[in-house]
């Protein structure tokens, strides 16, 4: 049940309350009949099938502010359960099929498999990112939560191949399993493999002898929560200020830096180019490392370096800085 529905029955639970409480109190002073006896008179009026008790003259009065108020908190209270009943009938309809055309038009988008904690971590980060991608998850709740987080989310079941073709397996660009079970993981990377073979696949694995079956499976990447807690619990103590350079730059934290990986596209005119005149010492931007189509890693590269299509720049900056060395890569393609 959502707020506005939850609002809406407590608003007509307090209406009629309220409209029998007053009733029943004024028919109970003025014309000293019993509590029930004026709740029973109360109700027959608001509900207008009337009464046959005769009135005094106060009582009149009252009972016609009372035949106004209670008509109209009835039709009120009618009128609102029926349009609660219409936005059931009709929200869950309209949203699929909106939802629908959506994701039919994503192409190169993501996939979030599970919104629990860490799917719903993966999922904002990627909302944060501003990249394209799409939530699936067997729980209503979660769905909704998501989809009143600005998401675009499914409910199916994962391990269907349907539910996978509906959120776009076949031309998406990367698949996050992040299912309650590592069995279940292992079972959704094993059907989205078969969809889309050249798919990136990440994961976790929740227990460390699963890591190797995640791998076999198709996952390009397992991570596995107590050894990452661990290894950072180690590093904090040993190497303090490591850790808050590496936290710094993950979250960047009340600054509009960041790190991004950006990919040189292959252009056969102008072959390879100068690092320094990709990333100028003008432009703010600081290149940590080259990743090499061949899958060399280059660490702390210098200004003079060639950079060849298809070479990977891991690129720390701020947020405009990136986007503009990012518009100027595509550009040059």
């Amino acid at each position: 049940m959502d707020r506005r529905l939850a609002r809406r029955v407590v608003f007509v639970a307090g209406l009629l309350l309220l409209t029998l409480a007053i009733g029943t109190t004024g028919f109970h002073l003025i014309e000293g009949h019993s509590l029930f006896d004026a709740f029973y008179e109360t109700l027959t009026i608001i509900t207008t099938i009337g009464s046959e008790q005769p009135l005094s003259h106060a009582g009149k009065i009252f009972n016609s502010f009372l035949i106004l108020f209670g008509v109209i908190a009835m039709f009120l209270s009618v009128g609102t359960i029926t349009q609660t009943i219409i936005d059931m009938e009709l929200r869950d309809p309209l949203n699929a099929r909106r939802t629908k055309r959506m994701i039919d038009k994503l192409q190169d988008h993501f996939i979030v498999c599970g919104f629990g904690r860490v799917g719903r971590n993966a999922a904002f980060e990627l909302q944060r990112a501003a990249v394209p991608f799409v939530v699936i998850d067997h729980s209503e709740q979660r769905v909704e939560r998501a989809i009143a987080a600005g998401m675009a989310a499914i409910r199916a079941d994962a391990t269907r191949d349907e539910s996978l073709r509906e959120a776009g397996v076949e031309h998406a660009r990367g698949f996050i399993a992040a299912l309650a079970t590592d069995a279940d993981n292992v079972f959704v990377i094993l059907s989205v493999k078969t969809l889309n073979p050249g798919l990136t696949v990440v994961t976790r694995a929740a227990e460390e002898n699963s890591e190797e079956k995640l791998r076999r499976a198709g996952a390009g990447t397992v991570f596995s929560p107590y050894s990452i807690a661990g290894h950072r619990l180690a590093q904090a103590l040993i190497r303090p200020h490591v850790v808050q350079l590496l936290d710094f730059a993950g979250e960047a934290i009340g600054l509009n830096v960041t790190m991004e990986q950006l990919r040189v596209p292959s252009d056969r005119a102008s072959g390879p180019r100068r690092l320094s005149t990709l990333t100028p010492r003008e432009s703010g931007l600081i290149v940590l490392a080259i990743g090499k189509a061949d899958g060399r890693m280059i660490f702390n590269p210098d200004a003079e370096i060639d950079v060849s299509g298809g070479d990977v720049l891991i690129v720390m900056g701020e947020q405009p800085n990136l986007r503009s060395l990012e518009n100027s890569l595509s550009g040059a393609r």
